[in-house]
Protein backbone atom coordinates (compact mmCIF):
# COMPACT_ATOMS: atom_id res chain seq x y z
CA UNK A 1 0.00 0.00 0.00
CA UNK A 2 1.01 3.63 -0.50
CA UNK A 3 -0.49 6.96 0.50
CA UNK A 4 -2.57 9.22 -1.70
CA UNK A 5 -0.78 12.19 -3.18
CA UNK A 6 -2.29 15.65 -3.16
CA UNK A 7 -6.07 15.31 -3.08
CA UNK A 8 -8.15 17.21 -5.62
CA UNK A 9 -10.83 19.55 -4.27
CA UNK A 10 -14.41 18.54 -5.08
CA UNK A 11 -15.11 21.58 -7.25
CA UNK A 12 -11.88 21.07 -9.19
CA UNK A 13 -12.60 17.37 -9.78
CA UNK A 14 -16.08 18.06 -11.08
CA UNK A 15 -14.89 20.95 -13.23
CA UNK A 16 -12.16 18.83 -14.82
CA UNK A 17 -14.59 16.06 -15.65
CA UNK A 18 -17.17 18.45 -17.07
CA UNK A 19 -14.54 20.19 -19.15
CA UNK A 20 -13.32 16.86 -20.58
CA UNK A 21 -16.82 15.46 -21.22
CA UNK A 22 -18.02 15.57 -24.84
CA UNK A 23 -21.75 15.62 -25.65
CA UNK A 24 -22.89 12.71 -27.79
CA UNK A 25 -23.00 13.54 -31.51
CA UNK A 26 -24.82 10.48 -32.87
CA UNK A 27 -28.43 11.00 -33.90
CA UNK A 28 -31.38 8.79 -34.72
CA UNK A 29 -34.88 9.35 -36.07
CA UNK A 30 -37.89 8.30 -34.03
CA UNK A 31 -41.67 8.46 -34.50
CA UNK A 32 -43.09 11.41 -32.56
CA UNK A 33 -45.07 8.88 -30.52
CA UNK A 34 -41.82 7.36 -29.20
CA UNK A 35 -39.66 10.45 -28.65
CA UNK A 36 -40.89 11.74 -25.28
CA UNK A 37 -38.03 12.97 -23.12
CA UNK A 38 -35.43 12.69 -25.87
CA UNK A 39 -33.28 15.64 -26.95
CA UNK A 40 -34.05 17.22 -30.31
CA UNK A 41 -31.12 17.09 -32.74
CA UNK A 42 -32.45 19.85 -35.02
CA UNK A 43 -34.71 22.88 -34.93
CA UNK A 44 -38.08 22.20 -36.55
CA UNK A 45 -40.34 24.92 -37.97
CA UNK A 46 -44.00 24.70 -38.88
CA UNK A 47 -44.35 23.66 -42.57
CA UNK A 48 -47.77 25.34 -42.70
CA UNK A 49 -50.04 27.26 -40.34
CA UNK A 50 -52.20 25.50 -37.77
CA UNK A 51 -55.04 25.60 -38.25
CA UNK A 52 -54.53 25.74 -42.00
CA UNK A 53 -58.12 26.90 -42.55
CA UNK A 54 -60.67 28.94 -40.61
CA UNK A 55 -62.60 26.62 -38.32
CA UNK A 56 -65.19 26.88 -35.60
CA UNK A 57 -64.28 26.45 -31.93
CA UNK A 58 -67.87 25.60 -30.89
CA UNK A 59 -70.87 23.66 -32.11
CA UNK A 60 -73.31 26.13 -33.65
CA UNK A 61 -74.27 27.87 -36.86
CA UNK A 62 -71.99 29.66 -39.31
CA UNK A 63 -73.44 33.06 -40.20
CA UNK A 64 -72.63 36.29 -42.01
CA UNK A 65 -72.20 38.79 -39.20
CA UNK A 66 -73.73 41.57 -41.32
CA UNK A 67 -77.01 39.63 -41.38
CA UNK A 68 -77.25 40.17 -37.59
CA UNK A 69 -76.21 43.82 -37.25
CA UNK A 70 -79.80 45.08 -37.01
CA UNK A 71 -80.79 42.54 -34.34
CA UNK A 72 -81.96 44.05 -31.05
CA UNK A 73 -84.55 43.62 -28.28
CA UNK A 74 -87.82 42.71 -29.96
CA UNK A 75 -86.15 42.60 -33.37
CA UNK A 76 -84.71 39.10 -33.93
CA UNK A 77 -83.61 37.85 -37.31
CA UNK A 78 -84.47 34.52 -38.91
CA UNK A 79 -81.81 32.72 -40.96
CA UNK A 80 -82.51 29.80 -43.25
CA UNK A 81 -80.50 26.58 -42.68
CA UNK A 82 -79.02 25.52 -46.00
CA UNK A 83 -76.61 22.80 -44.94
CA UNK A 84 -74.57 21.04 -42.27
CA UNK A 85 -70.81 20.70 -41.78
CA UNK A 86 -69.02 18.18 -39.56
CA UNK A 87 -65.37 18.39 -38.53
CA UNK A 88 -64.12 16.37 -41.50
CA UNK A 89 -66.23 18.21 -44.09
CA UNK A 90 -66.24 21.43 -46.07
CA UNK A 91 -69.39 23.20 -47.24
CA UNK A 92 -69.39 23.11 -51.06
CA UNK A 93 -71.10 26.43 -51.69
CA UNK A 94 -70.95 30.03 -50.57
CA UNK A 95 -73.22 31.38 -47.86
CA UNK A 96 -75.71 33.90 -49.19
CA UNK A 97 -77.76 36.66 -47.53
CA UNK A 98 -80.07 35.31 -44.81
CA UNK A 99 -78.51 31.84 -44.88
CA UNK A 100 -76.78 29.74 -42.21
CA UNK A 101 -75.06 26.37 -41.99
CA UNK A 102 -75.07 24.08 -38.94
CA UNK A 103 -71.46 23.37 -38.02
CA UNK A 104 -69.68 21.06 -35.56
CA UNK A 105 -66.62 21.99 -33.52
CA UNK A 106 -63.54 21.96 -35.74
CA UNK A 107 -65.57 22.28 -38.93
CA UNK A 108 -64.31 24.50 -41.77
CA UNK A 109 -66.06 27.87 -41.96
CA UNK A 110 -68.07 28.06 -45.23
CA UNK A 111 -67.14 30.69 -47.78
CA UNK A 112 -69.09 33.88 -47.10
CA UNK A 113 -69.46 33.20 -43.34
CA UNK A 114 -67.39 35.14 -40.82
CA UNK A 115 -68.85 34.20 -37.42
CA UNK A 116 -70.52 31.38 -35.49
CA UNK A 117 -73.45 31.58 -33.10
CA UNK A 118 -73.64 28.66 -30.66
CA UNK A 119 -76.65 26.34 -30.41
CA UNK A 120 -77.57 27.59 -26.94
CA UNK A 121 -78.10 31.18 -28.18
CA UNK A 122 -80.62 30.50 -30.93
CA UNK A 123 -84.11 29.12 -31.34
CA UNK A 124 -84.43 26.53 -34.02
CA UNK A 125 -87.63 26.29 -36.02
CA UNK A 126 -88.43 24.15 -39.03
CA UNK A 127 -85.55 24.81 -41.42
CA UNK A 128 -84.35 28.04 -39.80
CA UNK A 129 -82.90 29.63 -36.65
CA UNK A 130 -83.84 32.78 -34.78
CA UNK A 131 -80.95 34.98 -33.64
CA UNK A 132 -81.64 37.54 -30.89
CA UNK A 133 -78.31 39.40 -30.62
CA UNK A 134 -75.75 40.78 -33.05
CA UNK A 135 -72.93 38.33 -33.76
CA UNK A 136 -69.58 40.14 -34.15
CA UNK A 137 -67.20 39.19 -36.98
CA UNK A 138 -64.78 36.44 -35.98
CA UNK A 139 -66.90 35.21 -33.07
CA UNK A 140 -66.18 31.51 -32.23
CA UNK A 141 -63.72 31.20 -35.14
CA UNK A 142 -60.09 30.10 -35.08
CA UNK A 143 -58.33 31.78 -38.00
CA UNK A 144 -55.50 30.18 -40.04
CA UNK A 145 -52.29 30.29 -37.99
CA UNK A 146 -54.15 31.12 -34.79
CA UNK A 147 -52.36 28.24 -33.00
CA UNK A 148 -49.03 28.88 -34.71
CA UNK A 149 -48.17 30.43 -38.08
CA UNK A 150 -46.14 28.87 -40.84
CA UNK A 151 -42.40 29.05 -40.14
CA UNK A 152 -42.75 29.36 -36.38
CA UNK A 153 -40.35 27.30 -34.26
CA UNK A 154 -42.01 24.14 -33.00
CA UNK A 155 -38.93 22.53 -31.44
CA UNK A 156 -35.49 23.98 -30.80
CA UNK A 157 -32.34 21.91 -31.18
CA UNK A 158 -31.04 20.75 -27.81
CA UNK A 159 -34.35 20.85 -25.95
CA UNK A 160 -35.99 17.86 -24.30
CA UNK A 161 -39.13 16.84 -26.13
CA UNK A 162 -42.21 17.36 -23.96
CA UNK A 163 -45.72 16.05 -24.53
CA UNK A 164 -46.74 19.49 -25.82
CA UNK A 165 -43.81 19.70 -28.24
CA UNK A 166 -44.56 16.27 -29.67
CA UNK A 167 -48.26 17.09 -29.95
CA UNK A 168 -47.35 20.27 -31.80
CA UNK A 169 -45.25 18.30 -34.29
CA UNK A 170 -48.06 15.83 -34.84
CA UNK A 171 -50.54 18.70 -35.32
CA UNK A 172 -48.33 19.89 -38.20
CA UNK A 173 -48.29 16.44 -39.75
CA UNK A 174 -44.66 15.80 -38.80
CA UNK A 175 -44.39 12.00 -38.30
CA UNK A 176 -40.78 11.68 -37.09
CA UNK A 177 -38.19 13.71 -35.23
CA UNK A 178 -34.38 13.60 -35.20
CA UNK A 179 -32.99 13.13 -31.69
CA UNK A 180 -29.56 12.68 -30.19
CA UNK A 181 -28.71 9.08 -29.38
CA UNK A 182 -28.67 8.10 -25.74
CA UNK A 183 -25.04 7.79 -24.64
CA UNK A 184 -23.85 4.30 -23.75
CA UNK A 185 -22.20 4.04 -20.33
CA UNK A 186 -20.21 0.87 -19.67
CA UNK A 187 -19.80 -0.31 -16.08
CA UNK A 188 -16.89 -2.60 -15.19
CA UNK A 189 -16.89 -3.83 -11.57
CA UNK A 190 -13.75 -5.55 -10.36
CA UNK A 191 -12.92 -7.56 -7.26
CA UNK A 192 -12.27 -11.21 -6.39
CA UNK A 193 -14.83 -10.94 -3.59
CA UNK A 194 -17.78 -10.05 -5.81
CA UNK A 195 -20.65 -12.39 -6.60
CA UNK A 196 -23.33 -11.88 -9.23
CA UNK A 197 -26.78 -11.57 -7.61
CA UNK A 198 -28.70 -14.80 -8.04
CA UNK A 199 -25.89 -17.26 -7.24
CA UNK A 200 -25.64 -18.94 -3.81
CA UNK A 201 -23.91 -16.82 -1.13
CA UNK A 202 -20.40 -17.80 -0.01
CA UNK A 203 -18.45 -16.94 3.11
CA UNK A 204 -16.04 -14.11 2.46
CA UNK A 205 -17.87 -13.05 -0.71
CA UNK A 206 -20.33 -10.20 -1.23
CA UNK A 207 -22.94 -9.56 -3.88
CA UNK A 208 -22.09 -6.89 -6.43
CA UNK A 209 -24.62 -4.02 -6.00
CA UNK A 210 -23.01 -1.03 -7.71
CA UNK A 211 -24.18 -2.18 -11.14
CA UNK A 212 -27.79 -1.71 -10.04
CA UNK A 213 -27.37 1.74 -8.49
CA UNK A 214 -25.16 3.06 -11.30
CA UNK A 215 -27.62 1.77 -13.92
CA UNK A 216 -30.41 3.72 -12.22
CA UNK A 217 -28.43 6.99 -12.25
CA UNK A 218 -27.30 6.50 -15.85
CA UNK A 219 -30.86 5.82 -16.99
CA UNK A 220 -32.20 8.84 -15.09
CA UNK A 221 -29.58 11.03 -16.78
CA UNK A 222 -30.66 9.88 -20.24
CA UNK A 223 -28.02 7.23 -20.89
CA UNK A 224 -28.01 3.51 -21.60
CA UNK A 225 -26.15 1.42 -18.99
CA UNK A 226 -24.12 -1.46 -20.35
CA UNK A 227 -23.24 -3.66 -17.40
CA UNK A 228 -20.65 -6.41 -17.11
CA UNK A 229 -20.15 -9.14 -14.55
CA UNK A 230 -17.36 -8.57 -12.02
CA UNK A 231 -13.85 -9.14 -13.31
CA UNK A 232 -11.11 -10.54 -11.02
CA UNK A 233 -8.33 -8.54 -9.39
CA UNK A 234 -6.00 -9.13 -12.31
CA UNK A 235 -4.59 -5.94 -13.88
CA UNK A 236 -4.34 -7.46 -17.36
CA UNK A 237 -7.95 -8.69 -17.26
CA UNK A 238 -9.22 -5.37 -15.90
CA UNK A 239 -7.35 -3.38 -18.56
CA UNK A 240 -8.67 -5.59 -21.36
CA UNK A 241 -12.21 -5.17 -20.05
CA UNK A 242 -11.89 -1.39 -19.90
CA UNK A 243 -10.34 -1.16 -23.38
CA UNK A 244 -13.13 -3.30 -24.82
CA UNK A 245 -15.71 -1.12 -23.06
CA UNK A 246 -14.14 2.02 -24.52
CA UNK A 247 -14.60 0.65 -28.03
CA UNK A 248 -18.35 0.30 -27.61
CA UNK A 249 -19.39 3.08 -25.23
CA UNK A 250 -19.21 6.82 -24.64
CA UNK A 251 -18.11 6.64 -21.00
CA UNK A 252 -16.61 3.88 -18.86
CA UNK A 253 -17.15 3.58 -15.11
CA UNK A 254 -14.99 1.07 -13.26
CA UNK A 255 -15.91 0.23 -9.67
CA UNK A 256 -13.52 -1.07 -7.03
CA UNK A 257 -9.75 -1.16 -7.11
CA UNK A 258 -9.51 2.66 -7.15
CA UNK A 259 -7.62 3.23 -3.91
CA UNK A 260 -3.99 2.69 -2.93
CA UNK A 261 -3.93 -0.96 -1.84
CA UNK A 262 -1.98 -3.87 -3.29
CA UNK A 263 -5.00 -4.98 -5.35
CA UNK A 264 -6.06 -1.48 -6.40
CA UNK A 265 -4.97 -1.64 -10.02
CA UNK A 266 -6.91 1.27 -11.58
CA UNK A 267 -4.36 3.95 -10.55
CA UNK A 268 -1.78 2.12 -12.69
CA UNK A 269 -4.11 1.20 -15.55
CA UNK A 270 -5.77 4.57 -16.27
CA UNK A 271 -2.53 6.51 -16.98
CA UNK A 272 -1.70 3.88 -19.61
CA UNK A 273 -5.03 4.51 -21.31
CA UNK A 274 -4.89 8.30 -21.49
CA UNK A 275 -4.36 11.49 -19.51
CA UNK A 276 -4.99 11.18 -15.77
CA UNK A 277 -7.22 14.00 -14.58
CA UNK A 278 -7.00 13.26 -10.87
CA UNK A 279 -6.57 10.45 -8.34
CA UNK A 280 -8.01 11.05 -4.89
CA UNK A 281 -10.70 13.62 -4.15
CA UNK A 282 -10.85 15.62 -0.92
CA UNK A 283 -14.23 14.24 0.01
CA UNK A 284 -15.76 11.87 2.54
CA UNK A 285 -17.14 9.42 1.57
CA UNK A 286 -15.63 8.64 -1.84
CA UNK A 287 -12.00 9.81 -1.59
CA UNK A 288 -10.53 6.96 -3.71
CA UNK A 289 -11.88 8.23 -7.04
CA UNK A 290 -9.87 8.79 -10.19
CA UNK A 291 -10.49 9.72 -13.81
CA UNK A 292 -8.69 9.79 -17.14
CA UNK A 293 -9.42 11.28 -20.55
CA UNK A 294 -8.96 8.78 -23.37
CA UNK A 295 -9.35 10.61 -26.67
CA UNK A 296 -12.77 12.24 -26.47
CA UNK A 297 -14.00 9.74 -23.86
CA UNK A 298 -13.67 9.42 -20.10
CA UNK A 299 -12.84 6.53 -17.81
CA UNK A 300 -13.76 7.05 -14.16
CA UNK A 301 -12.74 4.77 -11.33
CA UNK A 302 -15.19 4.75 -8.43
CA UNK A 303 -14.89 3.28 -4.92
CA UNK A 304 -16.29 -0.19 -4.47
CA UNK A 305 -18.09 0.68 -1.23
CA UNK A 306 -21.77 1.04 -2.19
CA UNK A 307 -22.47 4.33 -0.40
CA UNK A 308 -19.25 5.98 -1.58
CA UNK A 309 -19.93 4.84 -5.13
CA UNK A 310 -23.52 6.08 -5.26
CA UNK A 311 -22.75 9.35 -3.47
CA UNK A 312 -20.07 10.08 -6.08
CA UNK A 313 -22.52 9.22 -8.84
CA UNK A 314 -24.79 11.95 -7.50
CA UNK A 315 -22.49 14.90 -6.88
CA UNK A 316 -19.71 14.13 -9.38
CA UNK A 317 -21.00 11.97 -12.24
CA UNK A 318 -24.62 13.05 -12.61
CA UNK A 319 -23.72 16.48 -14.10
CA UNK A 320 -21.19 14.78 -16.41
CA UNK A 321 -23.71 12.18 -17.57
CA UNK A 322 -26.27 14.88 -18.32
CA UNK A 323 -23.76 16.90 -20.32
CA UNK A 324 -22.83 13.86 -22.42
CA UNK A 325 -26.55 13.18 -22.96
CA UNK A 326 -27.08 16.86 -23.90
CA UNK A 327 -29.51 17.46 -21.05
CA UNK A 328 -29.72 20.81 -19.29
CA UNK A 329 -28.72 21.23 -15.67
CA UNK A 330 -26.66 19.10 -13.29
CA UNK A 331 -29.54 16.84 -12.21
CA UNK A 332 -30.00 18.49 -8.82
CA UNK A 333 -31.38 21.79 -7.58
CA UNK A 334 -29.71 23.96 -4.96
CA UNK A 335 -31.66 25.08 -1.91
CA UNK A 336 -31.60 25.48 1.85
CA UNK A 337 -32.87 23.27 4.65
CA UNK A 338 -32.90 23.11 8.44
CA UNK A 339 -31.39 20.02 10.04
CA UNK A 340 -33.74 17.97 12.18
CA UNK A 341 -30.90 16.38 14.20
CA UNK A 342 -27.12 16.39 14.35
CA UNK A 343 -25.44 15.63 11.03
CA UNK A 344 -22.07 14.01 10.48
CA UNK A 345 -19.15 15.87 11.90
CA UNK A 346 -17.12 17.49 9.12
CA UNK A 347 -13.63 16.15 8.46
CA UNK A 348 -10.47 18.25 8.66
CA UNK A 349 -9.24 18.80 5.11
CA UNK A 350 -12.16 16.95 3.50
CA UNK A 351 -15.59 17.97 2.27
CA UNK A 352 -18.29 15.69 3.69
CA UNK A 353 -21.21 14.36 1.66
CA UNK A 354 -24.32 13.94 3.80
CA UNK A 355 -27.30 12.11 2.23
CA UNK A 356 -30.58 13.62 3.40
CA UNK A 357 -34.21 12.63 3.74
CA UNK A 358 -36.98 15.10 4.53
CA UNK A 359 -39.71 14.92 7.14
CA UNK A 360 -42.06 17.71 8.19
CA UNK A 361 -39.97 20.22 6.29
CA UNK A 362 -36.69 19.33 8.00
CA UNK A 363 -33.64 17.42 6.73
CA UNK A 364 -32.26 14.30 8.40
CA UNK A 365 -29.01 12.50 7.61
CA UNK A 366 -29.38 8.88 6.49
CA UNK A 367 -25.65 8.08 6.61
CA UNK A 368 -24.63 4.87 8.41
CA UNK A 369 -21.29 3.99 6.80
CA UNK A 370 -19.50 3.89 3.44
CA UNK A 371 -20.00 0.15 2.98
CA UNK A 372 -23.69 0.15 3.99
CA UNK A 373 -26.04 0.60 1.04
CA UNK A 374 -28.91 1.60 3.34
CA UNK A 375 -26.92 4.74 4.16
CA UNK A 376 -28.74 6.30 1.21
CA UNK A 377 -32.14 4.70 1.78
CA UNK A 378 -34.83 7.36 1.57
CA UNK A 379 -32.31 10.08 0.66
CA UNK A 380 -33.61 12.52 -1.96
CA UNK A 381 -30.97 15.20 -1.49
CA UNK A 382 -27.46 15.69 -0.18
CA UNK A 383 -25.43 18.33 1.58
CA UNK A 384 -21.72 18.97 1.12
CA UNK A 385 -20.23 20.18 4.39
CA UNK A 386 -16.98 22.15 4.08
CA UNK A 387 -13.85 20.88 5.84
CA UNK A 388 -13.81 21.49 9.56
CA UNK A 389 -14.20 19.99 13.01
CA UNK A 390 -17.43 21.39 14.42
CA UNK A 391 -20.52 19.16 14.31
CA UNK A 392 -23.46 20.71 12.49
CA UNK A 393 -26.23 20.86 15.11
CA UNK A 394 -29.98 20.43 14.83
CA UNK A 395 -31.71 23.65 13.79
CA UNK A 396 -28.79 24.78 11.63
CA UNK A 397 -29.70 26.05 8.18
CA UNK A 398 -27.48 24.44 5.53
CA UNK A 399 -27.16 24.44 1.77
CA UNK A 400 -28.61 21.29 0.20
CA UNK A 401 -28.90 19.82 -3.28
CA UNK A 402 -32.24 18.22 -4.16
CA UNK A 403 -31.99 15.39 -6.68
CA UNK A 404 -34.28 15.94 -9.64
CA UNK A 405 -36.93 13.29 -10.34
CA UNK A 406 -36.83 10.39 -10.87
CA UNK A 407 -33.81 10.07 -8.55
CA UNK A 408 -35.36 12.49 -6.08
CA UNK A 409 -38.73 14.03 -5.48
CA UNK A 410 -40.30 17.41 -6.06
CA UNK A 411 -38.31 19.88 -3.99
CA UNK A 412 -40.03 20.45 -0.62
CA UNK A 413 -41.11 23.99 0.13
Amino acid sequence: MHAFGRLTEVDVARRRLLSAARPVRRTETLPVTEAFGRVAAATIRAPFPVPSFARTTWDGYAVRSKDTTAVGPGHPVSLRIVGEVFAEQAYPGRLGAGETVAIATGGAIPAGADAVVIFEEVERTEGSIVVRRPIPPGDRISRPGHDFPRGSVLVRQGTELSATALGTLAACGVPTVAVYARPVVAVVPNGNELLVPGVPPRTGMIFESNNATIAAVVTAAGGIPRLSDPVPDDPAVIERAIRAALDSSDLVLATGGSSVGERDHLPRILPRLGTLLFHGVAVRAGKPTLAARVGDKLVVGLPGHPTSCLANMYWLLLPVLRKIARRAGPGFTEGWAVLGHDAMAPSPGLSTIVPLRFENGRAYSTFRGSSIITSLSGATAFAMLPPGRRVVRAGTRIRVYHLDPPLGTVRPE
